[in-house]
């Protein structure tokens, strides 16, 4: 990693000649190995006299609190959006991201443009995350939300809402002609969520005399 540390060095130096004005480095991080390592103070230049001093300045778990109480949440949704995203694979992270979306409902009736740009925000920080499931559950009762991703996650909703329909008919067709199907074949069909293929298992289950026959390869 020194490598980082020298491209945040002309980072900064770069800033302050090009705009002449002070720049301060943050570096925000979930995870507290990394958040030990980058508030390291660095030297550069010869050890005897350095010439210059990189003092970053770090945001990590330990850094901000948990913020899980609706009442703080409203007062700094800014710092709100910080704790979810810094704490996502942490066990408090649903209760911050719910606190988050009540405090973001209030916003919209006041600013709706400032709460899209923390809910993008919050959706990027999360990244691939568990707390990143949460989150897209909740963005569907966000009614103001109207970005390209509240879209994709809306459309998902539909869609995952299609398949488990979709896996009922099959069952309830399979059951209604008596056909025997076990607890994992059941639990193969709901847990599908590819309606191609939830589509040709129907098909299939109108004429099908096992469960074999249903999932047998094309």
């Amino acid at each position: 990693m020194p490598d980082k540390q020298r491209n945040w060095a002309y980072y900064l130096a770069h800033l302050h000649a090009k705009y002449e004005m002070p720049a301060v480095l943050l570096v925000v991080c979930d995870n507290r190995n990394t958040a030990a390592w980058a508030s390291e103070t660095v030297d550069f230049g010869p050890p005897e006299w350095p010439s210059l001093t990189l003092r970053p300045l770090v945001l990590g778990p330990d850094d901000v609190p948990v913020v899980d109480d609706p009442v703080q949440a409203r007062r700094d949704i800014p710092l709100t959006v910080l704790s979810a995203v810094l704490h996502r694979r942490e066990p408090q992270a649903d209760a911050i991201l719910k606190v988050l979306a009540d405090a973001l409902k209030g916003l919209e009736a006041r600013d709706p443009d400032t709460a899209t740009i923390f809910v993008e925000l919050t959706s990027q920080g999360l990244g691939e995350s568990p707390a990143a499931k949460t989150w897209r559950a909740l963005m569907t009762d966000l009614s103001f939300f109207t970005s390209p991703i509240s879209e994709e996650i809306r459309e998902e909703g539909r869609e995952e809402g299609r398949a488990k329909g979709k896996a009922e008919d099959i069952l309830l067709l399979l059951d209604g002609r008596e056909v025997h199907v076990s607890a994992a074949d059941r639990d193969r069909i709901t847990s599908c969520r590819d309606l191609d293929t939830l589509n040709l298992w129907f098909t299939r289950a109108i004429t099908a005399t096992s469960a074999a026959e249903v999932f047998a390869e094309e």
